[in-house]
């Protein structure tokens, strides 16, 4: 009997070791020397390559920055492509360390997958895009309509509501890739191509003739899209959660990517100087250094300045703030106290 509790002492033991030895996924990404990023297979504005591979985006830059917290070095990030039905399992399974590639927060998706939406990085909404000559001006006018969308999204799903709620017999013409739904639709193979609304002006630069496609006024959803982590490791949530607020921080302080520098030698802010870890090291909450909020301005700049370069006046797609504005500004971007 004595045998027996010291046999079963010691596979608890045992594994109260091996559960202490497992590395943490900031020590993993230390450990390999890169991050290793979820993003999409390719969206205008999010997350593309140019033609020389060269990744660019607003949650790109999210990876950028969690990379430059991480290392001080932004460029340690290796993007991992992925289509809407691989991204999950590709999370889970540890083939990525996060994923950052406009992914709806939803219950389901917060509760049932073993993962964590960690923070809202850009407010958005579904919407339809027509060619001009159908004289189409209302979502409600695609009765009996064929629709591009993509499977296992809830665009998807947001279609089959806004179908059911007004009577219209939509017909889904669903694909695994986005390029494909819209590669269809500009080849006039359905009557109209939906996904979020800042999607289709990224996705109408993409066309044949840009020109010829409207956007209708419908949104018919609410999409709050951020990034995801695995559910198990709460300080790797924590980093991610709060590498997102130091970007809108950064533009509350005015401290942007030129000035941070001036800004750390010269500041008399109590807030700002906390927020670049003169004199205070809020990093050590979450396995950083005291400068990582310093890390991630420098590399990647504030939220306003992200939005600007990738979808806002700087871009392409000229897309303006709204719900994306600050706070103070009537938007919904807010960050928590740094303290």
């Amino acid at each position: 009997m004595n045998y027996f509790r010291l046999a079963v002492a010691g596979v608890v033991l045992t594994a109260g070791f091996a559960a202490a030895a497992q590395a943490t996924t900031l020590e993993t990404v230390k450990q390999r020397g890169k991050l290793l990023c979820g993003v999409t297979t390719g969206l205008a504005g999010f997350g593309a390559p140019n033609d020389q591979g060269q990744w660019s985006g607003l949650d790109i830059d999210l990876c950028k920055g969690v990379a430059a917290a991480v290392f001080g070095d932004a460029t340690k990030v290796e993007y991992k492509p992925l289509n809407a039905e691989q991204r999950f399992t590709a999370l889970q399974s540890g083939e990525v360390d996060m994923l950052a590639r406009n992914s709806t927060w939803t219950l389901h998706r917060d509760t049932g997958l073993g993962l964590d939406f960690v923070t809202v990085n850009f407010y958005d909404g579904q919407g339809f895009m027509v060619k001009k000559e159908l004289g189409v001006k209302s979502a409600l006018e695609l009765k009996g309509a064929t629709v591009c969308v993509q499977e296992g999204t809830s665009t998807e799903k947001n279609l089959g509501d806004f179908d059911k709620s007004n009577n219209l017999g939509i017909k889904p013409v669903k694909f695994k890739e986005n390029d494909q739904a819209r590669g269809t639709y500009d080849e006039g193979r359905c009557d109209a191509y939906t996904t979020d609304a800042s999607g289709l002006a990224a996705e109408r630069t993409a066309l044949k003739n840009p020109d010829d496609n409207v956007i209708l006024p419908e949104i018919i959803s609410k999409e709050t899209v951020g990034p995801v982590v695995r559910d198990s490791d709460v300080q790797w949530t924590h980093l991610v959660r709060w590498v997102s607020f130091a970007t809108i921080a950064a533009e509350e302080l005015g401290i942007t990517s030129e000035n941070v520098d001036e800004t750390a030698k010269t500041t008399a802010s109590p807030e700002a100087k906390r927020f670049l870890g003169i004199g205070d090291n809020l990093g050590q909450k979450i396995g950083l250094d005291a400068n990582w909020a310093y890390n991630v301005v420098k590399n990647v700049g504030n939220y306003g300045e992200i939005f600007d370069r990738n979808l806002g006046a700087k871009s392409a797609l000229k897309l303006s703030r709204g719900y994306n504005a600050l706070w103070k500004d009537g938007g919904l971007l807010i960050s928590p106290p740094f303290r």
